[in-house]
């Protein structure tokens, strides 16, 4: 811009002003030499010419002297307007900088990528807002990149990279971890700077092209926040799962728990016409029936597409007959509420259940650790992607969860308890997707897992962007 800039004003610069000053020196020089020749012919004229010059005035050394101090005041005023005239021009070119470059930090400062800006020393000369929030970081300028980022992460070694090798990474993704510990997906495109332009040498004309002759001074870096869209693409692919598997076992499980009719009623007969070990056993395989029924029941009431029918479901009072039910049937379990709930667009016993899933998990993990069971249901309501939420935590005094079962939480029939289905939190993952919000599992900094789910408390026509890795607060 400042090219551009320079084209269309010129800037006179001082050896043109020195210029001008010693070719008027020389023009007076040659002005003086005229007027003396002139003197001299003037004096030695012939007698005919005399008495011709007794009728003009004759030029003395006054009149001389005023022509000469009158063409260099025509000189001097020549100057002084070209002078007025080069400070306006160059007044006008410097606030035209100025613009210009008020005009790119503007245009740097509201670019939704986030531009960084490393020179050859590793420090970071320039970053914008939009950095900043995809980083995680402020006041990263005159600062290290490696201390920024980490020198162990993968964006570091993307830079050290392009800063040693000149080398150009594309639309790639790393993960990053926040310095208050928050990891995000984000999309990459660094390159490298190059003072004067990049030089490519060639031996001869059809040798491929080899590396630069010289270092980069610097590396440029955009980036992206990927970790909501992400996490979109996540919900998404869950809901074609849970699609998928309720297409493919429906069937099965019917015809499952058909035969198990079957088994249970034989059961029952040899039990009624028998006695001794012959009857223990049949009670042994009732027992292992009903189990099996149940399990299937829970498969099939997860498999079946759910038919939401909305109304207005007030929340306040769902957590509150969920805590007294609860209450009443774990007798050693304290469940208490705290919070604002609010109303929200949904189907009633759909979100009871799920509720119900939540606590109960969360009581029976922490009596399973020998704890006496604790659990606290907290709403809120949060403005978060342009949208207004209805959260509902739901923490409990228990072991928490181990990392490495973190991401299979949700899955269906995983499960760490002995007599547990691994249905109940897919559940309330399939009852969250329905409704247009999410679930997530986090484990609390003081012991004991929490689980958040998300309810959006008005729905949207068309996908929305889940609030699960923003909940991280």
């Amino acid at each position: 811009m400042n090219s551009h800039l320079a084209a269309a004003h010129p800037v006179i610069s001082p050896t043109e002003i020195v210029f001008a000053g010693v070719t008027l020196i020389v023009l007076i020089v040659v002005v003086l030499a005229l007027v003396i020749l002139a003197r001299k012919y003037l004096r030695s004229g012939s007698p005919s010419d005399a008495q011709q010059d007794l009728a003009e005035p004759q030029p003395n050394a006054d009149n001389a002297s005023a022509f000469m101090t009158a063409s260099m005041q025509g000189v001097i005023e020549k100057l002084r307007a070209q002078e007025k005239e080069l400070a306006r021009l160059h007044l006008v070119a410097q606030e035209r900088a100025q613009e210009s470059e008020r005009l790119s930090e503007e245009v740097t400062r509201n670019m939704p990528t986030g531009l960084l800006l490393v020179n050859a020393t590793g420090a970071i000369g320039s970053a914008n807002p939009a950095a900043e929030q995809a980083l995680g970081a402020h006041g990263m300028r005159y600062r290290a990149y490696k201390e920024v980022l980490g020198g162990d992460s993968d964006l570091s070694r993307m830079l050290a990279a392009c800063l040693r090798e000149g080398k150009t990474f594309q639309r790639a993704e790393v993960e990053h971890l926040t310095p208050e510990g928050e990891a995000r997906r984000l999309g990459v495109t660094i390159s490298p700077i190059y003072r004067g332009g990049r030089k490519i040498v060639r031996a001869r004309a059809e040798d491929p092209e080899v590396a630069p002759d010289s270092k980069p001074s610097g590396a440029l870096c955009l980036l992206s926040d990927l970790t909501e869209l992400v996490a979109l693409q996540k919900q998404i692919r869950w809901k074609e799962n849970l699609a998928n598997l309720g297409e493919m076992s429906a069937g099965i499980a019917h015809e499952f728990k058909n035969a198990l009719a079957t088994v249970s009623g034989y059961a029952q007969m040899i039990r009624s016409e028998t006695s001794g070990d012959v009857r223990d056993s049949a009670e042994r395989i009732l027992d292992q029936t009903r189990a099996l029924t149940h399990v299937v029941t829970e498969f099939l009431r997860f498999a079946k597409p759910l038919e939401i029918s909305y109304e207005t479901v007030p929340m306040q009072t769902i957590v509150e007959r969920v805590a007294e039910e609860l209450q009443e049937a774990l007798p050693q379990s304290t469940i208490s509420t705290e919070g604002a709930f609010t109303d929200v667009p949904g189907d009633e016993a759909l979100l009871r259940q799920a509720l119900i899933n939540l606590v109960r998990n969360a009581a029976e993990s922490a009596r399973d650790a020998g704890a006496a069971p604790r659990v606290t249901i907290s709403g809120s309501i949060e403005e978060l992607g342009g949208r207004s939420w209805q959260r509902v935590r739901v923490a409990d005094n228990g072991p928490g969860i181990p990392e490495r079962d973190l991401p299979k939480i949700f899955l269906p029939f995983f499960t760490t308890k002995a007599d547990g289905t691994g249905l109940g939190l897919a559940v309330v993952q399939k009852v969250a997707l329905q409704h247009g919000g999410s679930i997530e599992a986090r484990n609390q900094a003081g012991g004991g897992a929490e689980f958040l789910l998300w309810l959006p408390l008005r729905q949207e026509p068309s996908p929305v962007l889940f609030p699960s890795q923003a909940a991280r607060i």
